[in-house]
């Protein structure tokens, strides 16, 4: 029997076994093990390197990419994560992109210009830690912090009993969000390292009580307990009533945008908020066991697809992608069998849809330009970043 034969025969054993109820983590199945085709890792790499000329070409003369730090940030990433080991010291495109992500540092720790400081400082963030470079890290230590000043708590007036408790939004004085915590999270995760002791230490909250705790008493600054402020607010925009405390809670498992307000309409759970959510209660160490996780990915189970971003169409297409990538590589599961019992191997799925969505030129572009995805560069950004998340080891 070949070994192609042999991986369909498992996964049809594996959908059987799923839909008859049983569980593939009791039957001992690692479900991370099928490895991708070695042809389908070159068209991956190959139409990675289009989108990186592409990029390459479209700098601008200040290093930027649309004048803009988070575009910016996002195509250095996709540079410095690219599978030919590029870096700073032997790619000039990395060098002048993070000299003008430098340029755009404030005295207040945050990088940004104008607009959005939580999102730019946080993708910022991110690639300056993906530079590994020794001299930035008072840059992301400050940027750090300047990240966790913006948690919205008690330093606001805002106390655990507000749906916005622990969230982040776009600014020190906007409104909390799913999107803009779910980067803040990514770019906190991933500079643990530069983290003092005992920072960031809050551990994963009980979610019977959590909305009628007050975290942080008199005199305390609450530093440590960043984690399980940002669990609460991401509890509040889950569909899942034995946590979400708020009254519009439904019960599928899936995320909103903010407590109380969906993109999608309503209180309806969409694709890329989900995975957002999922990454990020993953992001605070909560476990696969742990209910919120779990419905979160039966959500993503009953909604699977590479098509288009759950219940909003094209809208933010490639957002989801990069959301997507991201948040089953942190699940740690190559293969996904849905609610009907058919087996996906996302990173197959997500690297021959973006193969196929690639023009001529190394780029891509979304026929719908809902939130800037008909400007090519953040898009191809965003596909570049998804395409390597989908070839990693990790």
């Amino acid at each position: 029997m070949s070994h192609r034969i042999q991986l369909r025969t498992s996964l049809l054993l594996i959908s059987t076994w799923l839909l008859l109820g049983f569980d593939a983590a009791l039957l001992g199945l690692d479900m991370s093990l099928r490895e991708l085709d070695q042809s389908l890792i070159y068209e991956a790499q190959h139409s990675i390197r289009a989108g990186l000329k592409y990029l390459e070409n479209q700098q601008m003369d200040d290093g930027s990419w649309d004048h803009h730090p988070g575009i910016t940030a996002l195509a250095v990433a996709g540079f410095l994560r690219a599978p030919d080991t590029l870096t700073e010291w032997n790619c000039p495109v990395v060098k002048r992109g993070i000299e003008f992500i430098l340029s755009c540092v404030q005295p207040d720790g945050g990088i940004y210009l104008k607009e959005l400081p939580a999102y730019n400082t946080s993708v910022c963030l991110v690639a300056l830690v993906e530079a590994k470079n020794p001299e930035y890290e008072e840059t992301i230590k400050r940027a750090r912090q300047f990240l966790i000043d913006l948690q919205t708590d008690e330093g606001e007036g805002v106390y655990p009993d507000s749906c916005f408790y622990g969230g982040i939004g776009y600014g020190s004085s906007g409104r909390p969000d799913l999107s803009n915590l779910q980067f803040s999270l990514e770019a906190l995760k991933v500079s643990e390292d530069y983290a003092p002791h005992g920072e960031m230490s809050g551990g994963p909250l009980d979610e019977s009580s959590a909305p009628k705790v007050s975290f942080v008493t008199e005199g305390q600054s609450g530093k440590g307990l960043f984690w399980d402020k940002a669990i609460l607010f991401l509890q509040r925009c889950q569909n899942l009533k034995a946590s979400n405390d708020q009254p519009w809670a439904g019960d599928d498992g899936g995320f909103v945008y903010y407590p109380g307000y969906s993109k999608a309409g309503g209180t309806t759970s969409y694709g890329s908020m989900t995975y957002a959510g999922m990454r990020s209660l993953i992001y605070a160490n909560l476990t696969k066991d742990d209910p919120r996780v779990k419905a979160a990915y039966n959500w993503i189970r009953s909604n699977y697809t590479v098509e288009e971003n759950p219940e909003l169409g094209k809208q933010g297409l490639f957002y989801y992608y990069h959301a997507m990538a991201k948040a089953l590589a942190a699940y740690g599961e190559s293969v996904l069998v849905d609610t009907s019992g058919a087996a996906h191997n996302w990173r197959e799925d997500l690297i021959r849809k973006l193969v196929s969505l690639q023009d001529e030129d190394g780029s891509w572009i979304n026929t719908n330009s809902r939130w800037w995805e008909r400007n090519r560069n953040l898009v191809t950004s965003y596909s570049v970043l998804a395409l390597e998340q989908a070839i990693a080891e990790k």
